[in-house]
């Protein structure tokens, strides 16, 4: 216990030994401190209290929140007035507290509370809980529409969540006027049942004007699109090309023929690949990455930055970067021609595509040619003659990567990766910001040829640095819970099939991916591959090697994307740390294990916050798009069931809600077992993945709502609204991210896939409809490159 931090001991101790609340000159005693570890007792008792960690009871004594009843966690707020705490140290066996309107005190959606909770009164109902204190607040600024009177006015807040309007005073509306976006800044919290008062701390523009929208996403989520001027200096600093002294200790591959494969209009490129046959079948396969941490290093102005953004944002009409131009597109890009410092992970392959032997080493290279997924489609997929012949060059290359992709594909197959084919949603904007095309697609050879190379990487550096058992962060992805599985199993025995859990309760991927081959093709393949999918957790970033279930990899990090993924910087920077010895000093180890699972935490919710932003900003101008088309009548797939409505997604990949009270022909029931709606009278079932003719009656940027109805079970009245709390929230199944292959990755640059948010008219359906989505659709990958 000597070596433990200090507050590690005063938890320990709390935890395993204390029987009642003590006093904290009593504690101190107790842990025997003396000297300056006494003198350090103190603060670190204080900070404990201040963090909610130790809870000082009204008698001046401190225990932890569990011991005394207590729940200490993030207040997620419904838009009806109510919400959920989702407990910081979540138990399997632990729900989340409801907490009704009047017992929220002064806390708001997001604020991190301590609560009094009360068990469920009976089977199955959840925990119910009093907020006595807020630890942390979320919402210092809001971002919302500004309505005024004469002597006073209310900003209505762009996120739903929050509920309640925010109170301005005559002499706080500095230079806002009726119908404008604004960012309000709260000078006094709302409680009781007066609502949160604030100042008006920025104008934004008015609604409808070009840009507004997108910028209200950008100041709602707090994305700053500049760099503070300490961090542009140090930027401006580095020097643009390799400089003389840094060729040394690194592996010279200037020579090897390799490429770069992205989109069209990438910018950025932070990973290039060669390979090349060899005698027995099998393959070389070097996978380079930007050294993007040679030039970040720790505890500077740019790495300090890079870690509280946590990860480029790419919105539908800009990038947020991670790391200033001079870095994200200068130096580090792997741009051709040039000399570029990087991170080499070369492998030798079986023919059947295992990693026989790898090395991990600092390399410089110079890219021979940058091509784009399309050229490589064309040459691989289309066999274009003129194409082939201008890329003729490279054609070996092509093909062996290619080869060597099915190989690691099949490997993948079989022992069990999940592959969920998913497509992606594209918004093409005209020069002021509005859309004229949603453009559907879905993965091609060439995006697949960099992905298998990008996992085999990933995997790899993961394994290597486990079996060091040196401090790491990893990509996880866990076990889906029991209850999901559970549910999934109600549905597949409809089909005659069935995903069977270990003695322990946990299922293999290769169950569920044999689930979805043997409905392949089959009518219900979209429910039961869109159900399968809803059952996966969400992937985090955590210091302990879980694996990935997703992918079937035992081992698992991000190690290819550091231009625009603070982990993977972290990675590079763990990785070179070993280089000179193989292992990493002790004390630097010790430093390491506290430092980096906050690293991995706060990534995790950088990444979130992201694709809802991400999201947020493709969703509004699809709803923009589909404003022209109010009465026409669209073919769709009803993606989602709720009690009050099926949600129908169009070929285009828009999604809306047919509320139930416009479904006129019967009362309708909600099945939830059977993901259905089921008439009353007629008996007439709407199954999810059913097949659907649907009118388009109702398209409100504003609100960021569509409403449908069915065109053989409802009434459309041309120019009339909806009733009040039918309409819904225009969503995506948006995932976020990085690759079909992985549930839950950060999203490839420039290609956000589909997220869900759901919602109505009102708030209260509005909310209803968008936590119904959120139960049954996890963040899912799309993008189909950085893994």
């Amino acid at each position: 216990m000597e070596k433990m931090d200090i507050k590690d001991r005063i938890l320990a101790y709390m935890r395993d030994k204390a029987q009642r609340p003590l006093p904290a000159e009593s504690l101190a005693a107790e842990l025997h401190l003396k000297g300056a570890r006494l003198k350090s007792f103190w603060p670190a008792l204080e900070a404990l209290e201040k963090t909610a960690a130790v809870i000082r009871n009204r008698s001046g004594l401190y225990g932890l929140p569990e011991h005394m009843n207590l729940i200490v966690g993030k207040l997620s707020m419904s838009g009806k007035g109510y919400g959920f705490i989702v407990p910081d140290n979540k138990g399997s066996e632990e729900s989340d507290v409801f907490v009704p309107g009047a017992m929220l005190a002064s806390a708001m959606h997001n604020d991190r509370v301590v609560a009094r909770v009360t068990p469920s009164a009976a089977p199955g109902r959840a925990r119910e809980g009093e907020i006595i204190r807020v630890v942390e607040r979320a919402n210092t600024k809001v971002v919302g529409t500004f309505a005024a009177t004469d002597s006073f006015a209310f900003v209505t807040p762009d996120d739903q969540k929050l509920g309640q309007d925010i109170f301005i005073p005559k002499k706080a509306f500095g230079k806002a006027k009726n119908g404008m976006k604004v960012v309000a800044e709260i000078t006094r919290w709302p409680e009781g049942r007066h609502s949160a008062e604030g100042r008006i701390a920025e104008v934004l523009g008015r609604v409808g004007d070009p840009g507004v929208d997108v910028l209200s996403v950008m100041r709602q989520y707090d994305l700053p699109p500049d760099f503070p001027d300490e961090v542009q200096a140090a930027a401006r600093a580095v020097p643009q090309t390799v400089q003389r002294s840094e060729y040394a200790g690194r592996r010279d591959r200037r020579d090897f023929p390799m490429v770069t494969i992205d989109g069209d209009d990438s910018k950025d490129f932070d990973d290039a690949v060669y390979a090349e046959p060899r005698p027995d079948g099998g393959w070389f396969l070097g996978v380079y990455i930007a050294d993007v941490s040679w030039y970040v290093r720790e505890g500077k102005p740019l790495d300090i930055e890079a870690r509280e953004r946590g990860t480029s944002v790419y919105l539908v009409d800009r990038v947020i970067p991670m790391l200033p131009f001079e870095l994200s597109n200068g130096i580090c890009s792997l741009n051709q021609g040039q000399d570029r410092l990087a991170m080499a992970c070369e492998m030798v392959l079986s023919p059947m595509g295992a990693v026989q032997s790898y090395e991990i080493v600092p390399a410089v290279i110079r890219v021979a040619r940058r091509l784009t997924y399309n050229a490589v489609n064309q040459v691989l997929v289309d066999k274009d003659p003129a194409r082939t012949e201008e890329l003729r060059d490279f054609l070996p290359l092509l093909e062996t990567l290619a080869a060597l992709r099915l190989a690691r594909k099949k490997l993948r197959r079989r022992r069990g990766s999940i592959d969920f084919d998913l497509p992606e949603i594209k918004v093409k904007l005209d020069d002021a910001g509005h859309p004229v095309e949603l453009i559907k697609r879905t993965g091609s050879l060439a995006e697949s040829v960099i992905e298998e190379c990008m996992l085999a990487a990933n995997e790899t550096v993961a394994e290597h640095m486990e079996k060091k058992e040196l401090p790491f962060v990893y990509r996880v992805h866990e076990q889906p819970p029991a209850e999901k599985i559970e549910r999934l199993n109600n549905l597949l025995a409809a089909f005659g099939l069935y995903v069977r859990p270990n003695s322990a309760g946990a299922v293999r991927p290769k169950d569920v991916q044999q689930v979805l081959d043997r409905v392949a093709g089959r009518p219900e393949e979209r429910i039961v591959s869109t159900v399968s999918l809803r059952s996966m957790q969400q992937a985090r970033y955590a210091c302990d090697s879980l694996g990935h279930f997703g992918l079937a990899a035992r081992y698992y990090t991000h190690f290819t994307s550091p231009i625009r993924r603070y982990p993977d910087l972290i990675v590079h920077r763990l990785l070179r740390e070993t280089f000179a010895t193989g292992t990493i000093p002790a004390r630097r180890q010790e430093k390491l294990r506290a430092m980096l699972p906050d690293v991995a935490a706060h990534a995790s919710v950088r990444e979130r916050v992201a694709v809802e932003a991400e999201r947020e900003t493709t969703e509004m101008k699809e709803i923009e798009y589909m404003t022209r088309f109010v009465g026409e009548t669209f073919p769709g797939v009803i993606s989602g069931v709720t009690a009050f409505g099926l949600f129908v997604e169009l070929e285009n990949g828009v999604e809306g809600l047919v509320h139930v009270s416009r479904m006129v022909n019967d009362y309708y029931d909600y099945a939830e077992e059977q993901y259905a709606l089921i008439g009353q009278r007629t008996r007439q079932a709407y199954r999810l993945g059913d097949e659907v003719e649907v009118v388009l009656v109702r398209a409100s940027v504003e609100e960021r709502n569509i409403d449908f109805i069915l065109k053989d079970n409802g009434v459309y009245e041309p120019g009339g609204e909806p009733a009040k709390g039918r309409g819904a929230r225009a969503g995506k199944k948006k995932a976020a991210g990085a690759s079909k292959a992985e549930p839950a990755a950060a999203p490839k640059k420039g290609k956000a896939g589909k997220t869900a948010k759901k919602g109505g008219t009102t708030r209260a359906a509005s909310a209803s409809a968008k936590a119904a989505k959120a139960k049954k659709t996890p963040a899912k990958t799309a993008g189909r490159k950085k893994k």
